[in-house]
């Protein structure tokens, strides 16, 4: 006849989504990502535009900071449990790595994945005290190569706000 009151009582609103705005190393808007509370983790959507055709590597940083020209602010990829970079390197992946975007001749391209952790409390929560970045780099990630993939410089990148 009805729901058992006790069984959705503290079930609330959903968490809103975390997003960041990247921009390029002269300030231009290069795309968005949000990132959403899963279930199994973060939902994460990254859509790049005025970006060079082919694969990009896509990482989350471990540092909210995107200071131009090279985004190295962002410090390294986020990586609370210590493990290598990649999933085809043994002892990978860690929790900063996402699979490669691959961007059209036009210029525009987009990544869904679901990466594990939390956006905001538990164990290793991804926007700590220094916060978080999402990077877009130059070329496409390898996924053995420690610690970035061979992936290249940082073309886009921006940091992440709680929603």
């Amino acid at each position: 006849m009805g729901t058992d009151a006790g069984e959705n009582a503290n079930a609330g609103p959903p968490p809103a989504p975390a997003t960041a705005t990247l921009t390029g190393p002269t300030g231009t808007v290069l795309g968005n990502a949000t990132l959403t509370p899963v279930r199994n983790g973060i939902r994460l959507v990254v859509e790049g535009t005025g970006l060079t055709p082919g694969a990009h590597g896509v990482h989350i940083h471990a540092v909210g900071r995107c200071e131009a020209p090279d985004f190295t602010s962002a410090g390294p990829h986020w990586n609370p449990t210590g493990m290598k970079h990649g999933k085809d390197a043994p002892g990978g992946p860690h929790m900063g790595d996402v699979p490669n975007m691959m961007v059209g001749a036009d210029g525009t391209g987009k990544l869904e994945a679901t990466m594990p952790g939390t956006i905001t409390g538990g164990a290793s929560p991804l926007l700590d005290a220094d916060g978080a970045a999402v990077v877009i780099h130059a070329a496409a990630d390898d996924y053995k190569t420690d610690p970035s993939g061979n992936s290249g410089g940082r073309v886009a990148c921006g940091a992440v706000t709680a929603g």
